[in-house]
């Protein structure tokens, strides 16, 4: 099996309104209905699927709301990261601080979605 890349990651979310309000104001990402009820959230080559945790398939029945933990990546250069964070009221819980990324050095910084989800938002070093 060789695996190289992702298709896609799903959020269980308590709110689907307020999630996809949050992600499209708060980082940009624009939100899609793929069907009836079923939204995602899409940017660049990636998509987020969003789970509502009152309507959970069978397969998912053990997802709860807030232990999503993900990075994405930005060339918005990481004071004006914070500066947009900070001016929508989005409380840092961690950084700017440098991490270890997939293929090198990443500056990052941590916030938390309405779910409590984990959110990294990360500029390669270069």
């Amino acid at each position: 099996m060789h695996i190289y890349g992702f298709d896609h990651i799903v959020l269980c979310v308590r709110n689907v309104d307020s999630t996809l309000d949050f992600y499209r104001h708060v980082l940009g990402m624009a939100a899609h209905e793929e069907r009836p009820g079923k939204w995602s959230l899409h940017f660049g080559s990636n998509k987020i699927s969003v789970q509502d945790a009152n309507d959970l398939p069978s397969l998912a029945k053990k997802t709860v709301p807030g232990s999503g933990n993900f990075c994405v990546l930005t060339d918005l250069p990481m004071a004006d990261v914070v500066a947009q964070l900070q001016s929508q009221n989005i409380e840092i819980v961690e950084g700017p601080a440098e991490k270890a990324g997939a293929v090198g050095k990443l500056m990052s910084v941590y916030f938390r979605d309405p779910d409590g989800n984990l959110v990294e938002v990360s500029n390669r070093k270069r």
